[in-house]
This record gives C-alpha cells, sequence and structure tokens, in this order.
C-alpha cells in the first residue's frame, strides 16, 4: 500500500506539568486506513506471563519528571527503556538507531502529519515481528512503529534515555497495578486475577486501543464575583499515564466548561504543527469514585484544529486525566476486566502546584548531563533575574546541576512561595553569570 493512502496522526505536545516544568503529552491517532493488530498478524494481547503457571510478575520502574518509565529487552538486545503510556494505541520506537543495531527490516511507510493536516519530514515505517522480554513479562511476536526521527527528544525532556513509547499491547494483555511509592509495576495474569477489598472500582470504556473513563470536574467560578460552588460536571477523560500534568480541559468539546477566573496566559508546547497554546488555571475539585481530589492544576488548550481532530478520533472526550493526579493512588489498570481500581497512597494529600521560576529546561550533552534553558516565561521570576533562552544551569544553591535529575531540579523550582535561589548560570558565549531568583506562585 503506498504511503500516502495511510496517514500516521502524530501529535507531540509538551503540556505544562505540575513536577515544576514541561510535562510530555504523546498522543498517536491512527487513520481509519491503518490496519489494526489483526492485518499486521498481530496478537491482540501479545504480552504473556513468561512463566505459565505464574500469577503476576513484578517489575520495577523509574520515573522521571512524571514519566513511568521501564526497561525492556528486544530480540534479546538491550536493555532498551521506554514510557509507559496508556494513551498511545500503538506502541514507538522513538529511536531510529535502534533499526540499524536490531536489523530491524522496515515495512510499510506511514506518513506523519501535524494536528492541522500539515506534512512533516518525519515518517514512520512498521517493523518486522520483535521479542520484547521484561522481567516476568514477554511478547513472543510483537510489531512496532518506528519513527525516521527522533523528533520527540523524550530522552531531553526525562533527562535519561528512553528508546520509545511502549502503550495499549501492554496493558490489554494483562491487569497492571502501578505503585507509585514504591516505583513497582505487577503485572498479573488476567484470568487468574482477584481484586483487593475496599478499593475503589470505577468502569472503563476501551476505544481505539485508549481508555476513558467518567470523572466529576467541579469548576471554579468563570467571574471574581463569588457564585455558589458548582455540582459536578460529569466529563470524559482519557486515562493517560504518559501525560505529566494532572488535568487537560477542553472548552472547545463541551459548551459547559469554562475557564476559571484566575488564570495564566501560557505556552503549553509545540506540536508538530505549532506551538500549542491556551491556559493554565485550576478546577475546585476532580471526583473519582468516593474520592475528591482539591484545586487541581488545570491545562486548558485552546487550538481548535488539535481539538476537532482529537473529538473525531478519541472517543468524544472532553480531557485528558494524567499522572500528577493518578500518582496520587495506588492503582490497577484492569483493561481485560474493564476498569480502574483505586486507593489513596502517601501522596493523595500533596497539593498540586507549578514551576514558580519560569523556566522551562532540557537535559543535553554527553550523558545527558547538562541542564540547558529552553523557554523563560515573560513577567516571570526568571526573565526579572535576566535569564535568557539558551543559558545552560551549571549550579543551584551552590549543588552542581550536573549531579542533579532533572525531576529534582523541578521540585527546587516548585518548593515554596517565596523561596530565593541563587544560581549559577553560563551564557553561550561562555560568559559565566550568577543570579538570584525569588520563587512566585502565579496560579
Amino acid at each position: 500500500m503506498p504511503p500516502a493512502m495511510i496517514v500516521l496522526v502524530l501529535l507531540v505536545a509538551k503540556l505544562r506539568g505540575l513536577c515544576g516544568a514541561l510535562g510530555w503529552r504523546v498522543l498517536v491517532l491512527l487513520a481509519a486506513l491503518l490496519p489494526g493488530p489483526e492485518a499486521c498478524a498481530q496478537p491482540s494481547q501479545p504480552f504473556q506471563l513468561a512463566r505459565p503457571r505464574a500469577r503476576r510478575a513484578v517489575l520495577k520502574f523509574d520515573m522521571h519528571r512524571n514519566l513511568i518509565i521501564v526497561a525492556a529487552r528486544l530480540n534479546g538486545l538491550g536493555p532498551y527503556h521506554f514510557l509507559l503510556d496508556t494513551g498511545v494505541a500503538t506502541s514507538l520506537i522513538t529511536n531510529p538507531a535502534l533499526a540499524d543495531s536490531l536489523h530491524l527490516t522496515l515495512g510499510e511507510e506511514l506518513r506523519v502529519v501535524g494536528a492541522g493536516g500539515e506534512d512533516t519530514p518525519l515518517r514512520a515505517y512498521r517493523t518486522n515481528a520483535l521479542r520484547v522480554e521484561l522481567p516476568g513479562v514477554v511478547a513472543p511476536s510483537m510489531s512496532w512503529l518506528i519513527l525516521s526521527d527522533d523528533a520527540l527528544n523524550l530522552s531531553g525532556y526525562a533527562g535519561t534515555r528512553i528508546d520509545g513509547i511502549l502503550g495499549s499491547e501492554f496493558f490489554r494483555s494483562l491487569t497492571v497495578a502501578i505503585w507509585p511509592q514504591r516505583g513497582q509495576l505487577v503485572c498479573h495474569a488476567p484470568d487468574r486475577y482477584r481484586p483487593p477489598r475496599r478499593w475503589a472500582s470505577l468502569p472503563l470504556l476501551l476505544a481505539q486501543g485508549k481508555p476513558y473513563l467518567e470523572a466529576g470536574v467541579e469548576q471554579l467560578p468563570a467571574a471574581t464575583e463569588a457564585t455558589p460552588a458548582a455540582a459536578p460536571l460529569p466529563l470524559r477523560l482519557l486515562l493517560d499515564t504518559g501525560a505529566g500534568h494532572a488535568l487537560s480541559l477542553e472548552t472547545t468539546a463541551d459548551r459547559r466548561l469554562h475557564l476559571p477566573a484566575a488564570h495564566l496566559r501560557a505556552d503549553l508546547g509545540r506540536g508538530l504543527s505549532g506551538t500549542i497554546t491556551g491556559y493554565l488555571g485550576r478546577v475546585g475539585a476532580v471526583r473519582l469514585g468516593r474520592y475528591r481530589l482539591g484545586q487541581v492544576l488545570t491545562s486548558f488548550p485552546d487550538s481548535g484544529q488539535v481539538h476537532q481532530r482529537l473529538r473525531q478520533q478519541d472517543a468524544q472526550r472532553q480531557g485528558n486525566l494524567g499522572y500528577e493526579a493518578l500518582k496520587r493512588f495506588n492503582l490497577v489498570i484492569d483493561y481485560p476486566h474493564q476498569r480502574l481500581l483505586l486507593r489513596p497512597n502517601g501522596q493523595y494529600r500533596q497539593p498540586f502546584e507549578h514551576d514558580m521560576s519560569g523556566l522551562d529546561l532540557l537535559a543535553a550533552g554527553p550523558g545527558l548531563r547538562h541542564c540547558l534553558i529552553t523557554g523563560v516565561a515573560a513577567g516571570s521570576p526568571a526573565a526579572a533575574a535576566g535569564i535568557l533562552p539558551d543559558d545552560e544551569l551549571l549550579a543551584i544553591n551552590a549543588l552542581p546541576a550536573a549531579v542533579l535529575s532533572l525531576s529534582e531540579i523541578a521540585r527546587l523550582l516548585r518548593a515554596q512561595d517565596g523561596q530565593r535561589l541563587h544560581l549559577v548560570l553560563r551564557r553561550a558565549d561562555g560568559e559565566l553569570l550568577a543570579v538570584s531568583l525569588q520563587l512566585r506562585r502565579q496560579i
């Protein structure tokens, strides 16, 4: 089939996460002509427990800037590192160097377009069947998509190597429990799984390989006048472990949705067709079954083209629920039984905070040990301190940036309203600069 007949729509938006910097949102939308798992001779449940009689397998994961990263071997080589993402319908290899090292035979070519329909130089190819192995879990023969270029630069965002995205194939094969504070995944054989008692159970709707749930969202008033608290608005949200933010709502998707009176204009990120703009604000609460998360920091994208395409292909959703909210629970994502099980953990009552500096950061250089400033928000403490894009952060409060992870730096940049930080920077021309900035809660 010629590539023009199959369109892969890849929307990459770096939404501002609540970890204090940008949180990735990678969403793959497949047009109707894209072959499904059956057409590609791929099992509908490619993963299984490695030991035939096992009931479960326990895996460790790393957390980097609100992304769940797991290690896996492909065709016996590796380990390679993948973002675990319920928001992606088809698993992706984003590091094109793997095609050579794994001696992959590239199949059909897919044309990649941006959210607005613009063609891009990026291409995607379906791989030949790969054997995928995680501790205690194996997919004997699984087809992936591989990108022609590492356009996402997930490694630079996370500050650690990421070779791709492991999506719905993993979740539809297993019942997956996520224990955020333990850094642990427990993968259960679905036909032998028994749910824990006294956990909240929410139904999941599965559509085009992605999970949706209904949540009650209590909006804050749109005007500054005091008004009675509105009843929770039932909304369909994408359950999205690959989104670093807590909540994103699309006001154009439902006329009942509105911006809160207190909001902040922001560039939420970039897609393949340009900047994703919108606002940051809060909702009064998000209700998940019997649990209530209060004052949830929320992104409000305003790109109509993005919303139209999402509504056409994304089960008429009104937004997505990201990992900044989900990590406050121990959770069981159970595609086979179409349910989400929740129980609060030690992070449940932590407040939702946004970055208080105005800095956007990216890791670069050998070993990803250089911390580059890629953006400075207008009117922010960083702008007032004279920090510029392309400056390199060398130290923060006398701690060398090279010994800190990007997650640790992000935590320092949202530590406390009014706190003063002392930074050492290197300008693009090599000049060293010491600056002091005072953190300020903006939303």
